[in-house]
């Protein structure tokens, strides 16, 4: 599990629809008390950004024309994390020609 963190219009859908999943499975793991430390230490989350997140790749979703019908069970926690975005626009690069094209547009208006 990862928050990717970078502007969901640059993630292909399968990136984008993961993430939502993604985020979640965090919300469901915070609630039911189980460590996200790993996560937190890996800088994987921001526990504190997890409903805006949600909101942010729904927002995105429905852009595309994509069904959303699992509202976010909603956190209240006061967990701050640090999410390395380079590191994840790097690793999404490498990963997915889609997402790297996307990134690749964004960035030299192609």
């Amino acid at each position: 599990m990862r928050m990717w963190g970078v502007n969901p219009e640059l993630l292909c859908n399968k990136h984008l629809l993961g993430e939502h999943v993604e985020m979640h499975m965090f919300a469901g793991t915070i609630a039911k008390n189980i460590s996200i430390q790993g996560y937190l230490d890996n800088k994987l989350v921001n526990p504190i950004e997890i409903n805006d997140r949600h909101d942010l790749l729904v927002i995105e979703m429905q852009k595309r024309g994509m069904n959303h019908q699992s509202p976010l069970q909603k956190i209240d926690i006061n967990i701050i994390g640090e999410i390395d975005v380079q590191k994840n626009i790097n690793e999404l690069s490498k990963r997915c020609k889609i997402c790297q094209g996307r990134m690749n547009e964004n960035l030299f208006g192609g």
